[in-house]
């Protein structure tokens, strides 16, 4: 696979921007999981708003692996046939991303205040983040040069969906406005 260096004048290379966004999704992730944890002691969020949180991320997540099946891998496949097995590979890791996203759903929509609750929904976090850190870190490794080297002009007006951070307002030291 032949690629650039050279980001074709963009500010930033599509790759990278990847990367910065898995690191955003790690983060989150990191902090949600804090969240549990801090219920599950005695104190955090109440259980609407650790809900409200939890779903937020789960849609985040959602949004940017549709973005790289609709979007990116598309892209990817038709310029480098050599990555389609790649892509074809991260691509059944979102979908088993989104059954465990349906079961954090599925959990938080019964969230009632209680640590058995909160356990279940802590242990499909523990396994959601396993997955994804061994996920971003294959894409990344297998993925970002070919990104990088990629001239898209209507990426660079308005970034693609997969590359999109944020879903909703934070207000400092408070939880996910999300009205």
């Amino acid at each position: 696979m032949e690629t650039s260096n050279e980001p074709s004048g963009r500010l930033a290379a599509f790759g990278n921007q990847l990367i910065e966004v898995h690191l955003w999704l790690r983060e989150e992730l990191a902090r949600l999981r804090e969240d549990v944890d801090a219920y599950l002691d005695g104190g955090g969020e109440r259980p609407r708003d650790l809900r409200a949180h939890c779903l937020t991320f789960c849609s985040a997540l959602d949004r940017h692996h549709t973005g790289e099946d609709g979007g990116a891998f598309p892209v990817l496949a038709e310029r480098f046939p050599e990555l389609r097995p790649v892509l074809e590979e991260l691509t059944r890791d979102h979908h088993m991303v989104a059954d465990i996203l349906r079961q954090l759903e599925h959990l938080l929509g019964d969230l009632e205040p209680g640590a058995a609750e909160a356990r279940r929904v802590r242990a499909e976090l523990d396994g959601l983040a396993a997955l994804l850190e061994s996920h971003f870190v294959y894409e990344e490794k297998r993925i970002v040069s070919a990104l990088n080297s990629l001239a898209m002009p209507d990426w660079d007006g308005s970034k693609p969906g997969f590359l999109l951070t944020g879903y909703g307002h934070r207000r400092p030291g408070g939880p996910v406005d999300i009205g």
